[in-house]
């Protein structure tokens, strides 16, 4: 008997070059965002004595829902859809032993109708079955798991608003407006002063704009001084740097590396494709100085993490940008289009359901092909994870703080115009968390068509923001709801692959 996992379910994993969870995409998204559902237990061998008093004494029951499906010949992949991180393949006997509780069953019912010798292979199966939330007592099928708040407050500082690019997606009106030194300091003391009134142990400053790499004095300045004080307050400090890749020199390079500033770049496509979205201001494309960057990023060590803007107009050069991408081991995260009132006209940037799920599935057939060793749960569908079961799309409005040039303070970049308060008061996440007028960022059980829906701890509902321009609410199921559900089982498809190829199973 065969069983295939990682030890810690996905919420669970360190943050490592072999994980999906480095980068950014271009919004405060998943896996840090303000509540996750983790298993409180681990898969750890050797099983404790607790493990086998559990398995020996509780009745037994198939987690429901589960979802289970074949990704190989024989092997089939399968997971607790809302209540478990963990995801397993199954080779046919560990299956069969599953199908044994459809209804509920006490371990030593099953061990006396079994040869003395597979007993304890069979004891220690349950018990990873039991563990990775497949199974749970009937009495108490909730008890391994909880529902655990941030530890991190993230804050996007718009360092400028200038840009040398004019892509057709942008939410923003460009000028020449930046943040002065001292508004940017003020910034910092502000999302520290959160920090600490709400007691979070880590700090995300995401420097953007416009291009923030045009400002990088400023950034390499704001970053030093916030490392400074994060050092002052015992606080953990990261930082990210957005940018277009167009114009990231080799002296700003090895500044982002000496100060450990990770890079996301955006990259819609190879050639034509990213031109077509991503111009430069007088319209020539910019994926030739977008590549020479990704190179440079490269040669200096310096990996980059790349965000991609998928639109009807780009959907077909999807295939060979994920080539380029798995070719450089690069981590990325799939985005879908969002409409916004930059872009009313951009109606042949907008697509229909079974374009995107025929586009993805396309793309999923070049990633089968070219199966990296990173997790991909959290980068393949939007703004889903597969990667851990959460409560919310994203941290607006929870742990996630917009800071404009003007030391102005919102709950959501693409909404940067509507500020709730500024840098000056004494704790700016406080007012954007009491805020009810602005964007409403609700846990997916309370969100019409979600409630009932067996992937909602994978989704959440999908961007708040989008589906009140769709829709006029935040407590209704996303507008990209069925492309959604048709490509989950097709992503975990992948990630059953993924174990089946890189990790060695546990032989029961």
């Amino acid at each position: 008997m065969k069983i295939w996992f990682d030890t810690l379910p996905a919420s669970q994993l360190p943050h490592s070059s072999d994980d999906d969870v480095d980068g950014d995409c271009d919004c405060d998204c998943i896996p840090d965002n303000a509540r996750v559902r983790t298993l409180s237990t681990r898969v750890a061998f050797p099983f404790a004595e607790d493990d086998f008093h559990d398995v020996y004494t509780f009745m037994l029951e198939q987690a429901t829902p589960f979802f289970m499906q074949e990704c190989a010949e024989a092997r089939w992949i399968a997971c607790n859809l809302t209540e478990s991180g963990h995801i397993v393949v199954l080779d046919q006997e560990a299956k069969s032993l599953f199908e044994q509780f459809r209804t509920p069953r006490a371990l030593p019912e099953i061990l006396s109708a079994i040869a003395i010798e597979k007993q304890e292979s069979i004891t220690a199966a349950v018990i990873l079955l039991y563990k990775s939330g497949l199974l749970h007592n009937r009495s108490s099928p909730l008890s391994l798991y909880s529902t655990e708040e941030s530890a991190l407050l993230s804050a996007w500082l718009h360092v400028t608003n200038i840009c040398n690019l004019r892509c057709h997606y942008c939410y923003l009106g460009k000028n020449s407006e930046y943040m002065a030194e001292d508004t940017a300091f003020r910034s910092v003391d502000a999302v520290f002063r959160s920090a600490i009134k709400h007691h979070f142990k880590y700090v995300k400053l995401k420097y953007a704009g416009g291009e923030a790499s045009l400002h990088m004095m400023s950034v390499m300045a704001i970053h030093d001084y916030a490392a400074q004080l994060a050092q002052k307050q015992s606080i953990k400090l990261s930082a990210s740097l957005l940018s277009n890749g167009v114009a990231l020199s080799q002296h700003a390079i090895d500044n982002l590396k000496t100060r450990n500033i990770s890079v996301t770049i955006s990259l819609d496509g190879i050639g034509q494709y990213h031109d077509s979205q991503r111009p430069f201001i007088h319209g020539q494309g910019s994926f030739k100085f977008v590549d020479r960057t990704i190179n440079r990023l490269l040669a200096s060590g310096l990996v980059p993490h790349i965000n991609v803007v998928i639109s009807r107009r780009n959907l077909d050069g999807l295939p060979d940008l994920l080539i380029y991408i798995l070719e450089r081991r690069l981590s990325f995260r799939l985005s879908y289009y969002r409409d916004n009132e930059c872009t009313s006209n951009r109606n042949e940037l907008q697509f229909e359901e079974q374009q995107m799920i025929a586009a993805m599935r396309a793309a999923f057939r070049v990633i089968e092909r070219n199966l990296p060793e990173r997790r991909l749960l959290n980068a393949l569908i939007d703004k889903s994870s597969l990667q851990s079961l959460h409560e919310r799309t994203c941290g607006v409005g929870q742990n996630y703080l917009v800071i404009d040039q003007h030391g102005g303070i919102t709950k959501c970049h693409t909404d940067i115009k509507s500020t709730l308060t500024t840098i000056h008061v004494d704790d700016p996440l406080q007012i954007v968390r009491d805020d009810r007028k602005g964007i409403q960022n609700l846990v997916v059980d309370e969100k019409e068509g979600c409630r009932s829906c067996s992937w909602r701890y994978w989704c959440t509902g999908g961007c708040p923001l989008l589906t009140y321009k769709m829709t006029g609410r935040f407590d209704i199921k996303s507008p990209n709801c069925n492309i959604y559900q048709a490509l989950f089982p097709d992503a975990l498809r992948l990630e059953g692959l993924r174990l089946l190829k890189y990790r060695t199973p546990t032989t029961l």
